[in-house]
């Protein structure tokens, strides 16, 4: 009744702004209510973060699509202002990029000013990298409203027939693209990652290099790097950088295709905040990726809305090792695309 009284009551004023709900409390059903909820008040510690995680996947696969938590810990506690603490703020913050939605929340000095400057250069750059990664972040929201999806995914829910999935609990999908693998333990240069049985391989987000499917691997987790693979045939969209969501429109976009598997991905664009998109005010550009072919196929634009972009500029990039990698733009690009909203393919 809270969060049906808090939605019905702001639609009630006329306000063109969408409703946004953040609650500790849930049931089923309650995502009707555009509500978030968040996991409460929970202790700066280690063994907290590490139970965050499959709190959140066995939440999410219920069908309740929207999770964040309290990145760096809320309570007060007397970790917190150890010198070892900020490792476990990062360590909890490159997590939190690839959640639905990413907030830093506690009754602490928890802006990042309050940081030294390392742990100040290692949080922005993966506030960066979730601002780079909007497009596909927005378009899987589309996907939670249009086709009844869940960003923030067990394993299971991808990989049903490989056993070897099952008990993992620290791993997950972001998407169906984004393979994420925290890491949870202090002090940790490395980390056990099980790439699961898939079509295709998988490449290293961080520098394109290929692994075969179905292994467990130990991978590199220097404290700059969260250990990220992304499944062959994924098709990453990724803008500029930006200070805030609606800062420009995401133009040019870098389109990162990762070859081995048939692949497809729709972009999803819209105003950004009012309920035109429910009036059918959107656009969804579908794009498609023929591994036998070596051909990528942008297809005709569906739907327009007041704003849209008409005409906009794809850089595409094939990835390979050292290549169409990482938080920064790829400076060498494989093709540039203008795109007026009508069928384009482009041959690797």
């Amino acid at each position: 009744m809270s969060t049906k009284g808090v939605y019905e009551g702001e639609r009630s004023t006329g306000s063109a702004k969408r409703p946004y709900i953040l609650t500790r409390s849930s049931f089923v059903g309650q995502q009707r209510f555009a509500a978030t909820t968040w996991n409460g008040d929970v202790s700066p510690d280690w063994d907290t973060f590490r139970k965050e995680i499959p709190a959140g996947l066995n939440y999410c696969i219920t069908g309740l699509p929207y999770w964040t938590v309290d990145i760096g810990g809320f309570v007060p506690y007397q970790f917190a202002d150890s010198p070892e603490y900020p490792e476990l703020l990062v360590r909890w913050y490159q997590y939190g990029t690839f959640l639905p939605i990413l907030r830093v929340h506690g009754c602490r000095k928890t802006e990042f000013w309050n940081s030294d400057s390392s742990t100040v250069e290692l949080l922005t750059k993966y506030t960066n990298l979730r601002y780079r990664l909007m497009p596909y972040i927005y378009s899987l929201g589309a996907k939670v409203t249009f086709n009844d999806f869940t960003i923030y995914r067990a394993l299971v829910m991808d990989f049903r027939n490989d056993a070897n999935v099952y008990d993992i609990q620290d791993q997950f999908m972001f998407g169906n693209e984004l393979l994420v693998s925290p890491v949870v333990e202090q002090n940790a240069h490395s980390r056990k990652v099980y790439l699961p049985k898939t079509t295709g391989r998988w490449s290293d987000f961080w520098t394109g290099e290929r692994y075969d499917a179905g292994q467990t691997m130990r991978a590199a987790a220097p404290l700059e790097t969260i250990p990220l693979f992304v499944k062959a045939g994924s098709i990453l969209p990724m803008g500029p950088f930006l200070q805030y969501a609606a800062e420009k429109p995401a133009d040019p976009i870098e389109l990162r295709v990762y070859p081995g598997a048939d692949g497809e991905f729709t972009l999803y664009e819209d105003e950004n905040d009012n309920d035109n998109y429910a009036k059918g005010s959107f656009a969804m550009i579908p794009i498609r990726w023929n591994e036998k072919t070596q051909t990528l196929t942008i297809g005709d634009r569906r739907g327009k809305f007041p704003g849209m972009l008409r005409h906009r500029t794809f850089r595409v990039i094939w990835v390979g090792h050292h290549h169409g990698v990482g938080l920064a733009s790829e400076d060498r690009v494989d093709a540039t695309v203008s795109y007026n909203g009508k069928r384009i393919e482009i041959k690797k």
